[in-house]
């Protein structure tokens, strides 16, 4: 029996969504197609019947993980109560919780030597993903619009990346925290 069109785009997107969940949890060059495709809930044997290559999983996978990470971030931002917008995304991506879930957490952190290892495609998506995080932040910056709004947005975004990447290599515990709170009030509090 054939499946639909909307079956087909509703197992291709599940498929995408367990390999964003797979890469950033094991790494891309960890993760086989029999892992992936398991973690769907689907046989190895149908992946090529809606991808033509990893290559492409990891972009489309990549991609799904930035639009997830945005839109974490963009809630913590809508939160922020009587302090500035960019707090309450810093606040979150620099906790413990987002810490301990690489597998739903921030791309960039998890996979971000692969990714730069990463056909040109994977580049693309990925650098299109940046760029999108840096126009999210920089939006709700004191002056939108303005290049230090830009730059300011890239700035925090790469030390919050570098912070939890630090904070996931250490096994001190205690160390790793200090870490994530230190970068936190640096970015909050200047300082």
């Amino acid at each position: 029996m054939r499946k639909s069109r909307a079956e087909t785009a509703a197992t291709r997107e599940r498929i995408v969504e367990a390999a964003a969940g797979e890469f950033r949890r094991n790494g891309i060059g960890a993760t086989g197609l029999s892992n992936l495709m398991g973690a769907a809930g689907l046989t190895h044997g149908g992946f090529y019947k809606h991808f033509a290559s990893k290559e492409q999983a990891v972009a489309e996978a990549c991609a799904y993980a930035i639009g997830e990470i945005g839109e974490k971030l963009g809630a913590a931002m809508d939160k922020r109560g009587a302090r500035p917008a960019l707090h309450g995304a810093i606040n979150a991506y620099l906790s413990v919780e987002h810490r301990d879930n690489a597998a739903g957490g921030c791309p960039f952190a998890a996979l971000g030597a692969e990714l730069a290892r990463g056909s040109e495609a994977v580049r693309d998506t990925a650098s299109a993903g940046l760029e999108e995080l840096i126009a999210q932040f920089a939006a709700r910056h004191a002056e939108p619009g303005s290049a230090q709004a830009s730059t300011e947005a890239m700035l925090a975004l790469s030390s919050m990346i570098g912070a939890l990447v630090l904070s996931r290599i250490v096994t001190d515990d205690k160390r790793s925290r200090d870490i994530l709170k230190q970068m936190r009030l640096h970015l909050t509090e200047g300082g």
